[in-house]
């Protein structure tokens, strides 16, 4: 956490500087204040989804502040109703590509293809407890908070859902699956993919239709 707020700090104070107030009477509170949430807003807006990593892996220590700031999402009465794992082992994401690519034997024949989890370097796992209804909801904003966290530090990911289909339904993962030592009664719902990105999508549009305000 204190390297988290280290950084945040940093970004404020170079958004300080480079920034001076419109109106003289603005005080140094009220600018400090707007240039958080330009901050803030800017991280989010710029956000996008990467499908191509450099090979190298994402320090631990980055890691670390990620799930940190992932498991500070709110939560329904605060069950914490999640578990994390993350990966970086190249035996174990080339181990479970490997089961993959013997089960979909075309995957294998695009040369570009280096593991399952595209090609990242690090995987987080997700599971959720089915016990508690909302939990999913809950799993959901902790990613969330993971993905932005980590592309204020420059760092990619993407969400992904047929790596774990396959990690749940295949036999020949299983193997895999029990190595992520999740609790009893908790299940593998989805993970996401994180590292250095090796492309600059665009953003794709967005129906702004679908949000109506109710008077």
């Amino acid at each position: 956490m204190k390297n988290l707020k280290s950084m945040m700090l940093g970004i404020s104070m170079v958004a300080l500087c480079s920034c001076a107030p419109s109106n003289p009477t603005q005080t140094a509170q009220q600018v400090e204040q707007k240039s958080d949430s330009a901050i803030v807003i800017e991280n989010i807006m710029s956000r996008r989804s990467i499908r191509k990593y450099k090979p190298q892996p994402v320090e631990r220590e980055k890691m670390a502040v990620i799930t940190e700031c992932g498991i500070n999402a709110p939560n329904g009465q605060n069950k914490q109703s999640w578990e994390v794992r993350v990966v970086s082992s190249p035996e174990f994401l080339n181990g479970i590509t490997e089961v993959y690519k013997k089960e979909n034997p075309k995957a294998a024949e695009d040369p570009n293809f280096k593991n399952m989890f595209r090609n990242a370097p690090t995987v987080v796992f997700i599971a959720n407890d089915p016990s508690y209804d909302l939990s999913k909801i809950d799993c959901g904003l902790m990613g969330e908070n993971m993905i932005l966290s980590a592309w204020s530090m420059g760092i990619g990911s993407v969400c992904l859902g047929s790596p774990v289909r396959f990690m749940n339904t295949v036999p020949g993962a299983k193997e895999y699956l029990k190595k992520l030592g999740f609790s009893e009664g908790y299940e593998l719902l989805y993970c996401i993919a994180f590292g250095y990105p090796d492309e600059a999508p665009a953003a794709k549009p967005r129906d702004t239709s679908k949000v109506k305000f109710i008077d």
